[in-house]
């Protein structure tokens, strides 16, 4: 017979193998890849470093911190941003330009991450001359090539844009280099050559906070390279909607227009602005608005219920 206190001894030690093998084990349906100490408040933001990204992740940051969660924000190529929401390491993004900037980016990841829907409507992209260049059509490029320098101002290599301007090139067989550098350097080239009445030409996209600061236009894209009118759509990781509805909802919630964003990236470019809490301030502002966000039934066009 086995005396009791070791039974009771070994009744316990089984109680607690199970309940740290329990505790260990996944649940079924969890992400593989969730981020690692994925607390019920904690939400990991990723987005490309493009000022229209920094303006709408700041603000969407703003808005769940006043919900009560603590947000991480990391800035990342466009391919790194995909693949962080496909491995769980994140947990959304609302900076995905689609269907045809970001179209190789999400090809590859589509069934692996969750498509919350356009956050912005007819959004574009294409080559940006000054008001002053006096022509007005990307295969009207080639015969000026000399006074743009040869040249075509880029951003950073990894974005979509930059693969969608090279073969733009292409198609329109232009003796001109493609130069890689970052949304900064781009406008920096952009001020410089205006300043000087120069020509230049530049990969360029709506919203951009220069738009408001010069008279800039598109290039006719006859042959549809660039392709059409795009959206901003919110992405978020697999699971996300079951780990944390209410942060879930808020990123499904959130829609503004072009304008709304280029208030809040024009007052990013005064000095000494602190983006989150410049952010922080356009959210205050604007309660009516971000209460529509929070609460589901938001209109894409005007970002307002």
């Amino acid at each position: 017979m086995i005396d009791k206190p070791l039974q009771r001894c070994r009744m316990f030690a089984c109680m607690l193998i199970i309940a740290l093998v329990s505790g260990c084990a996944a649940s079924p349906g969890d992400p593989a890849d969730a981020p690692a100490g994925a607390a019920a408040h904690d939400v990991k933001l990723v987005y490309v470093d493009w000022s229209s990204c920094v303006a709408a992740t700041r603000v969407v940051k703003a808005v769940l911190e006043q919900q009560g969660f603590r947000v991480e924000t990391v800035p990342l190529t466009g391919s790194a941003m995909y693949s962080a929401l496909a491995q769980g390491t994140a947990d959304a993004t609302v900076c995905a330009w689609l269907p045809s900037t970001h179209a190789a980016y999400y090809a590859r990841v589509r069934n692996r991450v969750t498509n919350l829907g356009p956050n912005m409507a007819g959004t574009r992209i294409g080559l940006v001359v000054p008001d002053y260049v006096s022509i007005d059509a990307i295969d009207q490029l080639a015969a000026q090539a000399g006074r743009f320098g040869h040249r075509v101002i880029g951003i950073d290599p990894g974005a979509g844009e930059m693969a969608i301007a090279r073969k733009a090139i292409a198609i329109y067989q232009l003796p001109l280099t493609l130069v890689e550098g970052t949304d900064a350097s781009m406008t920096a080239a952009l001020e410089h050559a205006i300043n000087e009445h120069e020509w230049i030409v530049v990969t360029g996209w709506t919203p951009h906070w220069m738009w408001a600061r010069w008279k800039l236009k598109y290039l006719a894209d006859p042959r549809g390279s660039f392709g059409g009118a795009e959206d901003i759509d919110t992405l978020v990781r697999k699971g996300l909607q079951r780990d944390k509805p209410k942060a879930c909802a808020v990123l499904d919630g959130f829609r503004w227009t072009a304008a709304q964003m280029q208030e809040v990236m024009a007052a990013d470019l005064q000095p000494d602005v602190d983006a989150d809490e410049n952010a922080r301030a356009w959210v205050s502002a604007h309660p009516e608005r971000v209460a529509g966000w929070v609460s589901g039934g938001v209109d894409t066009r005007t970002g307002a219920k």
